[in-house]
């Protein structure tokens, strides 16, 4: 068996950038819309006013400071609040595609690896572009990678799925070097019009080099000890968007055609599975949370991140234990526990153990437990 190691990462960070004043200041913009076109209905009692969003709430809801997004403008327009992404022709390249670019170009290089030496490249994310033909197919042409591409959507755990997929076709000697692209354009399906959920999501792009050992070129490596996977079906986090919505007649821009969630049930049960997945995972390579030097988690909720750390570590942890980048990325659904390794895994000594672990709709959960190679 050849053990797998993650070489390179990139990340593409789009330029616009809404704090949460400026996020609540156009909410409560068409608010005082909406409650206004609907003052006779709420004077007769028939309708309940719209309430006011503002930043302490949702700091307090969620640890959000701030989110890059693709658009701002389309956003914070109260007559639209969604943002303005105007559709590409077919020989242009696509938006995702060209996230995932700058985000692969960035993690091959760190890797000191060529395009044409990847075998197998992965497009993980929550949300596709299309269904066909492939984003990875696409990218794989524009970067110009060996073997094969395909797609894959685990929603939130999309990525550290991947790297399973990775990891077990280099340890089976299938491959030897892997590239996993996750553009999350999460802006595009959230729903900016609903107060407990408009903070929620960021967009960004974050691209992986997984490389047999005996391949590394890089100074800096993870080797990865171990990946175990869950899903337990829930209907907690949900987006009814599909092909099949034109032929059920169904209105493409109703609310569950977007993002919707049941934040507390979310938290009740998300948080003592994935705990329990880390904690089990441990044993079965006779280590335990004392081992742990750094958890890069998915970054949806800072009050799930800091329970299922205490849970495993026993204490509450550092922010040096267990980064945060959502307070200034939001959500960015699958990209967010590997955004977190890739600002934060530079400053570990060799032989440090760390886990990286995503969580989401489906339920889906990731765990992949690495370990800095020495130099």
């Amino acid at each position: 068996m050849t053990n797998a190691v993650i070489t390179g990462t990139g990340l593409y960070t789009p330029e616009h950038a809404i704090d949460n004043d400026t996020l609540v200041a156009a909410f409560n913009a068409w608010v005082d819309r909406e409650n206004t076109h609907h003052a006779d209905a709420i004077a007769r009692g028939d309708r309940e006013p719209l309430a006011y969003s503002s930043s302490e709430f949702i700091v307090k809801a969620s640890g959000i400071h701030s989110r890059y997004v693709l658009d701002a403008k389309g956003i914070l327009d109260p007559e639209r609040m969604r943002p303005c992404l105007p559709q590409r022709r077919n020989d242009e390249m696509s938006i995702q595609g060209e996230m995932g670019v700058a985000a692969a170009r960035a993690a091959l290089d760190r890797a000191r690896v060529d395009p044409a030496e990847i075998d197998m490249l992965i497009v993980a994310c929550s949300n596709l572009e299309r269904p066909y033909p492939a984003m990875a197919v696409e990218l794989q042409a524009a970067l110009g990678t060996g073997g094969y591409a395909f797609d894959m959507n685990v929603a939130c755990s999309s990525a550290t799925f991947a790297i399973e997929a990775a990891n077990n076709a280099i340890a089976s000697g299938s491959i030897q070097r892997a590239l996993i692209v996750s553009p999350e354009v999460c802006s595009a399906h959230l729903n900016f019009r609903d107060r407990d959920s408009h903070f929620i999501f960021g967009d960004a792009c974050t691209a992986m080099v997984i490389e047999a050992r005996d391949q590394v070129r890089a100074d800096i490596g993870y080797e990865i000890l171990g990946t175990r996977l869950l899903t337990r079906f829930s209907n907690a986090i949900r987006n009814n968007a599909g092909f099949l919505n034109r032929v059920t007649d169904s209105d493409p821009l109703a609310q569950d055609k977007l993002f919707v969630q049941e934040g507390r049930r979310v938290f009740k049960e998300v948080c003592p599975l994935v705990a329990q997945l880390i904690t089990e995972h441990l044993e079965t390579l006779r280590l335990s949370g004392n081992d742990l030097d750094r958890l890069w988690l998915h970054q949806a909720n800072r009050h799930m991140n800091d329970l299922i750390a205490r849970k495993v570590l026993g204490f509450g942890p550092s922010e040096s234990q267990a980064p945060v980048i959502l307070d200034r990325y939001a959500n960015t659904s699958s990209a967010g526990s590997i955004i977190a390794f890739h600002l934060h895994r530079d400053d570990l000594p060799p032989g440090a153990l760390g886990v990286i672990c995503s969580f989401g709709a489906g339920y889906s959960a990731g765990n992949v437990i690495v370990r800095r190679m020495n130099e």
